[in-house]
């Protein structure tokens, strides 16, 4: 397997220096198109779905599909990546330094995930242009990922021609496959207390913050906070958000009782039923402590606490054919590889709920979400050769 470097690292060099983040994918969709009809690939098969028609906040485009027919008779496979960044990639300005890239200016570079988008670019292209023989298969390039995996929960199995089995790139080393991950789910609580003037009628008052302070108080107290075990069961769990309505500060002034607090967290575990006993400890809580916190006329707030899924955890049998092949894959071209267990979520979350035995493997993207983040030029290329390696098995 001889790829061209360079060009290689030009082209993920290319794909940072493209602005996408989370939501406004549009413009990195039509370059990645642009690039995979520049490299041979018929555009016949390059399409996108109506994903974002789905997803319940604006969201420029659907996911980016290329569905392939192959050249070699077995299952259909699916390789998969993320088109979006967080917001802090904004304005990034990729440069070569050593063996890395990173970003020339104060922010964050983008490797999560356009390392995984030059990875299968290049796997495409070394299999166009060289004429390589390979399975049916199928690459999604999904949007929203950074902000719930949203392209991924939406996608349709039709549209990906009802794949066997999936490939993710996302995340730091190929040498490590993501075989089991933690699921999360959001919570939101509104706690409606009643205001009034601090200094003359403080008893009058119902205060929001007491109450949430109270409760996170007690949360902690319990070991419901942070990372938790309990009875053998490990878990994690933190507040987010601590706010008004309006992604302002909770409270207006300090001569009055504050009336209204909002509060965003998640709950995240392998175990789902662990993961909806974290959130109902948050609950439970909440609610306690609004008996505590009474007016003078022994009236207390109302709380309105809602949930929902995030994404679900999932486990893979080690003896799995997805498992075998990214293994045998990785021993051909000399990558020794271990499994991993995962604390976040990944677009493989909703790609196995969907029905596809999914594996993940880095792409040298290291300290994402960050000004420190960089990719190691060494690893992005090996996960290209990796990629490549399971497409022409």
């Amino acid at each position: 397997m001889h790829l061209n470097n360079d060009e290689n690292l030009r082209d993920v060099i290319e794909l940072l220096s493209i602005e996408g983040i989370t939501g406004q994918e549009k413009k990195i969709a039509y370059a990645v198109k642009d690039k995979l009809i520049n490299y041979g690939v018929p555009e016949e098969y390059i399409f996108f779905d109506d994903a974002n028609k789905k997803i319940p906040f604006p969201t420029e485009t659907g996911n980016l599909i290329v569905k392939l027919p192959g050249t070699k008779t077995g299952d259909r496979v699916l390789f998969s990546t993320h088109l979006d960044t967080v917001s802090l990639c904004k304005g990034a300005e990729p440069i070569l330094a050593d063996n890395k890239i990173i970003s020339n200016k104060e922010t964050a570079l983008g490797a999560d995930n356009r390392g995984g988008v030059g990875c299968l670019v290049n796997m495409l292209k070394y299999i166009f242009r060289n004429e390589i023989d390979y399975y049916p298969m199928t690459i999604l390039f999904t949007v929203r990922e950074e902000s719930g995996l949203w392209g991924a929960r939406n996608i349709s199995i039709e549209d990906l021609g009802y794949p066997k089995m999936g490939f993710n790139t996302d995340g730091s080393s190929p040498y490590q496959i993501m075989t089991s991950a933690v699921g999360a789910e959001r919570w939101a609580v509104e706690i409606y207390g009643k205001g009034s003037h601090a200094g003359v009628a403080p008893e009058k008052g119902i205060s929001s913050t007491m109450i949430a302070s109270i409760a996170l108080s007690n949360i902690y107290n319990e070991g419901w906070f942070g990372k938790i075990n309990k009875n053998g069961k490990e878990g994690t769990s933190n507040i987010g958000y601590y706010g008004d309505q309006n992604g302002n500060c909770a409270g207006s002034s300090t001569n009055q009782v504050t009336d209204y607090v909002k509060i965003n967290g998640e709950s995240r575990s392998m175990h789902q039923d662990f993961i909806s006993e974290i959130t109902q400890q948050y609950e439970k809580h909440f609610i306690a402590a609004s008996d505590l916190v009474r007016d003078s006329e022994n009236k207390k707030a109302s709380i309105k606490f809602k949930k929902n899924i995030d994404y679900y955890p999932f486990k893979l049998d080690d003896n799995l054919e997805v498992i075998k092949i990214i293994k045998d894959s990785a021993n051909t071209i000399g990558i020794k590889s271990s499994n991993v267990q995962v604390n976040g979520g990944l677009d493989a979350n909703w790609l196995i709920r969907n029905g596809i035995p999914t594996v993940t493997f880095g792409n040298g993207h290291y300290n994402p979400h960050s000004l420190e983040e960089y990719l190691d030029i060494k690893e992005y290329l090996d996960s290209c050769r990796l990629a490549i390696s399971i497409a022409t098995r």
